[in-house]
């Protein structure tokens, strides 16, 4: 593991889809499991639908509720796909002090809330070579 990331673990793989339910099917097909409940992510205009893969990771399907959501946006550009990586941090105000005096940018001044009652903020692409990286911090109770 490399050191300065032995706190960061893959948390999610995010992929924009058309229609939720639709892929749910289909990756049930390929035989995992996605969990029957559906969130709606109001802030982020998106419903949710999550599978695990293994005790820490998770697929993540993203599926737009408003034409001005940006995983809309992405779909119309880019069309359905993977959308982002979600490494999971202890504590993601320190991580995002860490890495901007690192020279990362992000694409929120500061972290808010996500699925799962998640504090989230998002990495720019530009940071990361093309790649959209989500960092995510569970909340306590």
């Amino acid at each position: 593991m490399i050191p300065e990331l032995d706190d960061c673990i893959l948390d999610h793989i995010a992929i924009a889809v058309d229609d939720i339910e639709a892929s749910v099917k289909r990756y049930e097909q390929l035989g995992l499991k996605f969990d029957s409940k559906r969130e709606v992510v109001a802030s982020q205009k998106v419903k949710t639908a999550f599978c695990p893969i293994d005790s820490h990771a998770h697929i993540e399907l993203l599926e737009p509720t408003s034409e001005e959501s940006n995983i809309y946006k992405f779909i119309s550009k880019k069309g359905a796909g993977i959308h982002h990586l979600c490494f999971r941090v202890s504590d993601i105000i320190e991580k995002q002090k860490e890495l901007e005096s690192k020279g990362f940018k992000f694409i929120s001044v500061k972290p808010f809330e996500g699925a799962n009652a998640c504090l989230v903020n998002f990495i720019h692409p530009k940071s990361m070579h093309g790649v959209l990286v989500e960092l995510s911090q569970r909340k306590e109770g």
